[in-house]
């Protein structure tokens, strides 16, 4: 087909180059005069349009045999965006190149991926239903009182109430859920790529320090720490750009000892990794995988180096077990020389006898022979947990700016061309002085963020527990995607759902909590973000700072639907430390940080980090971006005044009158400071983002014994009950906070509270059937069609929300039995505690989750069946035996009466067992491994049920007449 410009007129095609290859069976055989064509002619014939876009035209000759003038001008497949020659043997005059046939647009890192309509609107519709119903029941309930029982009654309405307001708060911030995507491809193209602004091929990426924390040895093994740190340290990110840091609260030469153990082994972890492109990068949790570890793997040397690495692996586990056993006997024999030479001149000066008050101090050391500054095996004064000097050991210098390529050892790896460099590591234990409030795990990241500011001052910092490693090792660059996107900037952290590890197959106390983590965290994504969870985020350095977000936004109005750009609150931050005003009218919240201490260098790294954290400016859309290429100048390595100057800001007076803990890193006040640290930033207007990544970003440890887990969730609730009773409660909020972003807020600091009327509507069933009283007078129609409507659009819901959640419907059942057991247990302890705070003034504390595992090799799930007790048992037990006895008196009632009425029964018997359903899993705990219960329990238990039920009934004879009895 012949195309011309002047035929093609105002047709799109003219807008495009199609260029194919010259072959005898597209050229004109003669010119315009009838000869033979020019030779230029012959390779090419070009028609141009009028807008000076070629077109190449394609004319049928006759019969021509393409493959054999492709075998006789080895001619290769000719020009496109397939396939480019070297040679520009086709080209017109040069004017054709690859850059034409290239489409190079603006390339988001990430996109959002809305639920389908066709699952979110009936959701949404769902909720409307069921919340016009509740209201019509309550209505009716609060309208039908039942004379015969108005105690009863009355509870049964107050709790109802308080349910479905609860239920409220709760389904309100997932009207709008979303997902995420993010492209690394598109990532690794702007910031890893040989560039006119990267002419050498360097990372443009900004900085991550990555943030270990860890207080006791004993019940967090340096083991896990280990190879959290290990999975760290293999972290598929540019070395050059990643450092990590430990903070070690308790100061045990334990943790230490293992650390520099870790950094041993990782020299030839992380190239081994590199070289097979291992995943996971945690050496425990990849040698347990139960999968073939050949599978994708085309290296011929793979089973060698992994036979290798693993016998490596093994002797490296040896030497961190034996740890404490050589410290021991190090420590044993340094003392006993001390000792000798102690003796020997405490005999000189007096007099060749020793004093009668002559002690020698047990010391610790280290293994070149000097005191350990930190905590002793044999505590003392300035060398006990509480009562020591501060530590910074850098463990792993600053890497070289270019990779460094391994060489073949045959004692070894064979290395060759993988890059053996591991990224910088240093172990930090903040200085600890009697008189001075260390502010628990709070103060310790602070302490960690000062210190990492003057060593490394990576714009962005992710901070994890020391149970939970990184198991998919671009989890850190997932992350980056959000932050250097457009709009990235306004980006405070990016929260990454935990997954868990050694959790029983049916997980009875509802661990993976995915109800939360698949269900209300993506929500939250689709207001203002998710709340900040404790681990597995990564913060933007300047936001933790204090700082507020560069576009920030108010919403005002009752529901908050106005909204308008915020205005900017005046006044500079004093970076020396010097005490201004507050500007009037300003929330505490928006008041700009200004006390940061008398550290100049920390000082001066503040602006660096800002600048450094911005999004790469490659777009005009982009705004508050920076050049590309301007991260490409290597870093200047350490030196004595840097450390030097770290270990000053570690030290425990550093904090004394700056914003440190009040407007300035983690808050300080709260045993939930993650939730509060969150709460801040968004209350200041920034948002954060939740990542969730097709292969799990973090994996970690969760108890999975009933006394562990309870506690665990008493933390969390008394946490809630102070933020309710703080100034961080969300009523409080400014302007800058989104309205459902405040509701959700709020339930976290209301929900304890359900634990008051859960109490009380669990003893509800047991009330009714000793009484033989209901909550209605009457099963009427309108009240069992309530409840109908209510439980059939609560299971709708429940579908829908699986659904777009992704989480199942037998964790969504775990989930709802835990909350009642949680809720009976935890919560109402939580509430207790929180009103003895505000009102006494009397503090709460905590123990750490033990993060070992079960001491049983032969089952890993032993620690399921250890039965510890506790005072959060007495509620849930109490609940479950009076609910029994009830249900015997309830029948017996009906038995021993002269004319029984079945139908009594019903209305008690069915919230009997919905609370007992919901109780079964603490009943199990409680039972231990299955057959250990002896025989006799049960026997005695029944006996002991029907002698009350006997007893009950006699005092209190059911009546002779039909009419004596309750209607139902």
């Amino acid at each position: 087909m012949d195309v011309t410009g002047n035929q093609s007129g105002q047709n799109d095609y003219i807008n495009y180059t199609v260029m194919m290859p010259p072959t005898p069976d597209n050229q004109p055989s003669t010119d315009s005069h009838g000869g033979v064509g020019s030779k230029e002619d012959k390779r090419m014939s070009v028609m141009k349009s009028a807008n000076n876009k070629s077109m190449l035209l394609r004319s049928q000759t006759g019969d021509f045999d393409h493959s054999r003038w492709l075998y006789e001008s080895k001619a290769k497949y000719g020009i496109g965006n397939a396939y480019w020659q070297e040679d520009d043997q086709f080209g017109v005059d040069g004017g054709v190149s690859m850059s034409d046939f290239m489409d190079k647009p603006w390339k988001p890192l990430t996109r959002k991926v809305p639920v389908k309509s066709g699952i979110l609107s009936p959701y949404r519709f769902l909720i409307l239903i069921r919340l016009v119903v509740l209201f019509f029941f309550l209505a009716w309930r609060w309208r039908n009182p039942n004379p015969d029982a108005m105690w009863l009654w009355g509870m049964s309405c107050v709790c109802e109430s308080w349910f479905a307001f609860s239920w409220l708060l709760d389904s309100l911030p997932k009207l709008n859920p979303i997902n995420r995507a993010t492209d690394l491809a598109v990532l690794n193209e702007k910031f890893e790529q040989v560039s006119p602004s990267n002419p050498t091929g360097r990372s443009d990426l900004p900085g991550v320090d990555v943030f270990v924390s860890t207080a006791d040895p004993e019940k967090e093994p340096p083991l896990v720490t280990a190879n959290t740190i290990l999975s760290i340290m293999a972290a598929n990110y540019p070395v050059e750009k990643l450092s990590a840091y430990i903070s070690d609260d308790g100061g045990a030469i334990l943790t230490f000892e293992a650390m520099a153990e870790a950094i041993r082994f990782a020299e030839v972890w992380v190239p081994f990794c590199r070289k097979h492109d291992i995943e996971p990068r945690n050496p425990d949790s990849y040698f347990n995988l139960k999968t073939d570890p050949t599978k994708n793997k085309k290296r011929p040397d793979f089973v060698k180096d992994r036979r290798w690495i693993k016998r490596e692996y093994d002797e490296f586990k040896v030497r961190i077990n034996g740890l404490p056993e050589t410290i021991r006997k190090r420590c044993d024999m340094y003392n006993s020389r001390e000792a000798i030479k102690e003796k020997s001149l405490a005999k000189e000066k007096n007099g060749g006898t020793l004093p009668p008050d002559f002690q020698v101090e047990k010391a610790t050391w280290m293994a070149d022979g000097t005191h350990w500054p930190g905590t002793w095996l044999n505590p003392i004064a300035d060398h006990s947990k509480g009562d020591h000097a501060g530590i910074l050991q850098v463990m792993s210098k600053f890497p070289e700016p270019d990779p460094v390529m391994g060489q073949p050892d045959e004692k070894r790896l064979d290395f060759t061309g993988i890059d053996i460099r591991i990224p910088m590591f240093s172990y930090v234990s903040r200085e600890k002085r009697p008189g001075f409030d260390h502010n628990k795990k709070a103060g310790a990241m602070n302490g960690m963020v000062r210190a990492s500011a003057i060593l490394s001052n990576g714009p962005f910092i992710l901070n994890l527990d020391c149970d939970h490693y990184i198991y998919n090792s671009m989890a850190i660059k997932e992350g980056m995607c959000f932050m250097m996107d457009r709009g990235g900037d306004r980006i405070c952290y990016i929260q990454f759902p935990q997954r868990f590890e050694g959790i029983d197959p049916s997980d009875r106390y509802a661990n993976h909590n995915t109800v939360f983590f698949d269900g209300s965290m993506r929500a939250l994504d689709g207001l203002q973000g998710p709340v900040y969870v404790g681990t597995g985020c990564m913060f933007r350095r300047y936001a933790l700072y204090g700082f507020h977000p560069p576009r920030a936004n108010e919403y005002t109005g009752v529901f908050g639907q106005n909204k308008s750009p915020a205005d900017t609150i005046p006044g500079k931050p004093a970076l020396s430390g010097e005490d201004d005003a507050q500007p009037l009218n300003v929330h505490p919240d928006l008041d700009l940080p200004r006390k940061f201490g008398n550290s100049t260098m920390f000082n001066e790294s503040i602006a660096v980090a800002e600048y450094q954290g911005r999004p790469l400016a490659d777009h005009m859309s982009v705004k508050n971006g920076r050049p590309p290429g301007a991260l490409l100048i290597p870093r200047q390595p350490l030196d004595a005044q840097m450390v030097a100057e770290a270990v000053a800001v570690i030290s425990c007076w550093y904090e004394d009158n700056t914003d440190w803990g009040d407007k300035v890193g983690w808050i300080y006040g709260s045993v939930t400071e993650d939730v509060v640290t969150g709460y801040r930033m968004h209350n200041r207007g920034w948002r954060s983002v939740y990542c969730v990544t097709k292969r799990d970003a973090f994996r970690g440890t969760a108890p999975i014994n009933l006394t562990d887990r309870l506690h665990q969730v008493l933390r969390w609730a008394t946490g809630s009950v102070e933020i309710f009773y703080s100034k961080n409660n969300p009523l409080f909020a400014t302007r800058r906070l989104k309205f459902l972003q405040r509701i959700a807020y709020l339930n976290v600091g209301f929900y304890p509270f359900t634990s008051i009327f859960l109490v009380v509507y669990c003893f509800l069933p047991a009330l009714s059937l000793f009484s033989g009283q209901f909550i209605v007078q009457g099963l009427n129609v309108a009240f069992l069609l309530y409840l109908f409507v209510i439980t059939i659009t609560l299971c709708c819901m429940s579908l829908l929300e699986v659904k777009w959640s992704g989480i199942g419907l037998e964790e969504w059942w775990r989930n709802e039995q835990f909350w009642v057991i949680g809720g009976t247990s935890a919560h109402l302890v939580a509430v207790i505690q929180g009103l003895l705070k505000v009102v006494a003034g009397i503090e709460i504390s905590f123990t750490l989750t033990t993060k070992s595992a079960s001491e049983d090799e032969n089952d890993i799930y032993a620690d399921l069946y250890l039965v510890k007790w506790t005072s959060l048992f007495i509620m849930p037990l109490t609940i479950i035996i009076v609910t029994l006895l009830a249900v015997v008196i309830g029948i017996s009632r009906q038995i021993y009466s002269v004319i029984p009425q079945w139908t009594q029964l019903f209305g008690g018997m069915f919230f009997a067992f919905w609370v007992l359903c919901h109780m079964y899993p603490f009943a199990k705990g409680l039972m231990g491994r299955r057959g250990r219960v002896p025989t006799i329990i049960y026997v005695w238990a029944g006996l002991l049920a029907i002698c009350i039920s006997l007893l009950w009934v006699t005092l209190n004879p059911p009546g002779d007449q039909p009419g004596d009895a309750v209607v139902l």
